[in-house]
C-alpha cells in the first residue's frame, strides 16, 4: 500500500471508531486552485479541481468509506458540501457553516464519508463565499453492491451531466453586489459539463443504451433538459429507483439531479442535447453534441425547443415521478420493515419564503426569520457548550409580519416522522434541499395550504429524494423519518437567497451519546471562531 494511503487508514482508524471493517476504502485527493476559464468566451477566474472545471467525478459502492483529502489552495477559506450524501450520525463532516469550520488558505482537511445505505446520483460543490458561482462542483455517483439487483440492464456507458445557469463575472464580483445591496443581474447563459454552445460532446455506438446522471448545479434556474430525436426513460431520482416513465424532456431544478437511459436508436448522425431554462420571460439555451461513433454529418439546424412558462406541465411531469416498489434499494426492501404511508406523523411544519428589507438591506427569510450565520459552527458551539444560538427560535407556522434577522434552529426529535409544507405565496419557482436526509414527497399543487389538502397525497409510491421545487403560489408536502441525529441545513437552492438568509438548520436531538445514534467529533475536526485552538476531548 502507497505510503499516503497508509497514513490515510491510519487517520481513519483514528476518526471513526465504528466503521464497519469490510466496508471498503475510496481515497481522493482533491487540489483546490483558481484557474482561467472561459465557457461563454469571455476569461474570468474560476476555481479548479485538480486542474479540471468542473471537478472529478466520485464513484463510490454502497457502504464505501469515502475519504476526500482537500487542500485549499485558494487565498480564502474554502469549503465543500456533498449534495444528498446523508453522512449518517455525523454533521462534523457535512462541509456548510453551520456545522464545519472552513479550510484555511494553504491548509487541508480530510472528509471521512461513509455511504451508508444509499445508491444514486449525487454532486459536491463549494458552500461558502459565493464560491459556487466560480465552480468547484463536479458529479458524485453511488453504485449498487454486487448481489443487489438493479432494475435494468447494465448500460453501455454511464455519463455525468452537470447542468446549470452561468455568469460571465466572477464570483468576487457577484458577491459584492449582493453585499452592497443590489440584485443580481440576470445570467449570461448555461453551460453544460462546463462548456457554453456545443462545447460538451458525447460519443455513442448505434443501437446501445446509455445513462445519463443529470444535475442541475446552478445558481437559480430551474433547466429543461432534452436531446434532439431520443426518448429518454427515467429511472433513478436523487437515490431512488423510479417508475420507468418515458420523457422527452425533463425539468431539472436547481439542486436536483435524475438518472435517465436513453438509446442511440436513430439514423447515424449528430444530435443537440438541450439544456433551456423555464418560468421566464427571458430565454436562454445551451447546447452539447450527441455523436454517433459512425456519424459523418455533424449538427446543423436549430436545436429542438422546449417548454418555457408553463407550469401546468411541470407539475404535471412532477406528480408522475413515482417510487418502483418492486426495485432493490441500497438494501433489500428498501422500505424497510414499514411503509411511510402507515406511519401518523407526530408534527406538521409549514415553512413560507419571504423577501423584503431589514435595515435598508434586501434579505430573504424562512418563517419571516432571516438567517444570520455566528462566528463560529452552530455544531461546534454545541459540542463546546459556549452558547451563541437559540434553538427553536423559529415557529412551526408563518407568523407573516415584517423579516427579522437571527439564526434560525429549528429544533426537532430523534425517531419522529414529521411532514414539512413548503409554502410559496411568491410568483417565482423555488427550490429547497434538506442535508443529511432523503423525504417523501407526498403532495404539490397551487393555492394554500390546508389539512385538507392531505386527502390528494400519495400514500403508496411517492418519490423519496432530497431536493424539491415548489412552484409560484402553490405548496408542497414531504413526510420525514427523523433517523438521522445532528444539526442539518435546510436551504433555499436559489444561491443569492441562501447567501441574504433563506436557510435554517435542523437540530435532530437525542439525549443519547452511543455510537448508535451519534458519532463524536473527528479528531481531525476544525476548529475556529471562538473554539480555535481548543482541546477536543478524545473519542
Amino acid at each position: 500500500m502507497p505510503l499516503k494511503q497508509a497514513v490515510a487508514v491510519f487517520l481513519v482508524a483514528l476518526l471513526v471508531v465504528n466503521t464497519v471493517a469490510e466496508s471498503p476504502y475510496r481515497f481522493y485527493e482533491f487540489n483546490v486552485t483558481y484557474g482561467t476559464i472561459s465557457p461563454l468566451g469571455v476569461k474570468q477566474k474560476g476555481i479548479l479541481i485538480n486542474g479540471q472545471f468542473p471537478g472529478p467525478d466520485i464513484y463510490s459502492v454502497t457502504n464505501d468509506n469515502v475519504i476526500i483529502n482537500v487542500f485549499n489552495y485558494l487565498d480564502e477559506p474554502f469549503l465543500i458540501s456533498w449534495n444528498g450524501i446523508q453522512n449518517r450520525r455525523n454533521s462534523f463532516e457535512d462541509g456548510v457553516w453551520g456545522t464545519t469550520c472552513p479550510i484555511p488558505p494553504g491548509k487541508n482537511f480530510t472528509y471521512i464519508l461513509q455511504v451508508k445505505d444509499q445508491i444514486g446520483s449525487f454532486y459536491y460543490f463549494p458552500s461558502t463565499a459565493f464560491h459556487k458561482a466560480a465552480g468547484g462542483f463536479g458529479g458524485f455517483r453511488i453504485l449498487s453492491r454486487p448481489g443487489i439487483p438493479v432494475p435494468f440492464p447494465e448500460p453501455a456507458g454511464d455519463f455525468t451531466v452537470l447542468i446549470g445557469d452561468w455568469y460571465k463575472s466572477n464570483h468576487t464580483y457577484l458577491k459584492s453586489i449582493l453585499d452592497r445591496n443590489h440584485k443580481l443581474p440576470f445570467v449570461d447563459g448555461i453551460l453544460i459539463n462546463g462548456q457554453g454552445r456545443n462545447g460538451a460532446s458525447f460519443t455513442v455506438e448505434q443501437g446501445k443504451t446509455y445513462r445519463l446522471r443529470i444535475c442541475n448545479v446552478g445558481l437559480e434556474h430551474s433547466l429543461n433538459f432534452r436531446i434532439q430525436d431520443h426518448k429518454m426513460k427515467l429511472v433513478e431520482v436523487e437515490g431512488t429507483h423510479t417508475m420507468q416513465e418515458i420523457y422527452s424532456s425533463l425539468d431539472v431544478h436547481v439542486g436536483q439531479c435524475y438518472s435517465v437511459l436513453f438509446t442511440a436508436d436513430q439514423p447515424p448522425k449528430d444530435y443537440y442535447i438541450v439544456a433551456s431554462n423555464r418560468f421566464s420571460s427571458i430565454l436562454i439555451d445551451t447546447t452539447a453534441v450527441l455523436h454517433y461513433s459512425n456519424s459523418n454529418q455533424q449538427v446543423s439546424g436549430f436545436p429542438p425547443g422546449g417548454p418555457t412558462i408553463e407550469i401546468g406541465w411541470s407539475l404535471y411531469q412532477a406528480r408522475s415521478i413515482r417510487t418502483n416498489l418492486s426495485a432493490s434499494g441500497p438494501r433489500p426492501n428498501p422500505q424497510g420493515s414499514y411503509h411511510y404511508g402507515m406511519i401518523n406523523t407526530t408534527r406538521t411544519i409549514r415553512l413560507a419564503n419571504s423577501a423584503g428589507q431589514v435595515n435598508g438591506k434586501q434579505r430573504y427569510a424562512v418563517n419571516s426569520v432571516s438567517f444570520v450565520p455566528t462566528d463560529t459552527p452552530l455544531k461546534l458551539v454545541d459540542y463546546f457548550k459556549i452558547g451563541g444560538f437559540t434553538v427553536g427560535n423559529i415557529p412551526d407556522t408563518p407568523p407573516g409580519g415584517r423579516i427579522h434577522l437571527d439564526t434560525s434552529v429549528l429544533q426537532t426529535d430523534y425517531r419522529t416522522f414529521i411532514e414539512i409544507v413548503f409554502e410559496n405565496k411568491e410568483g417565482i419557482m423555488q427550490s429547497w434541499h434538506l442535508n443529511g436526509y432523503a423525504f417523501w414527497v407526498v403532495g404539490m399543487d397551487g393555492g394554500k395550504w390546508t389539512p385538507a389538502s392531505r386527502n390528494q397525497y400519495n400514500l403508496r409510491d411517492a418519490v423519496s429524494r432530497s431536493t424539491i421545487q415548489v412552484y409560484p403560489k402553490s405548496w408542497t408536502a414531504i413526510l420525514i423519518a427523523l433517523d438521522n441525529v445532528g444539526l442539518w441545513n435546510l436551504r433555499s437552492e436559489f444561491w443569492a437567497r441562501q447567501y441574504l438568509g433563506q436557510q435554517l438548520y435542523m437540530n435532530v436531538y437525542t439525549e443519547s451519546t452511543s455510537l448508535r445514534d451519534v458519532y463524536p467529533i473527528p479528531i481531525n475536526a476544525l476548529l475556529c471562531g471562538k473554539v480555535a485552538g481548543r482541546h477536543k476531548r478524545p473519542l
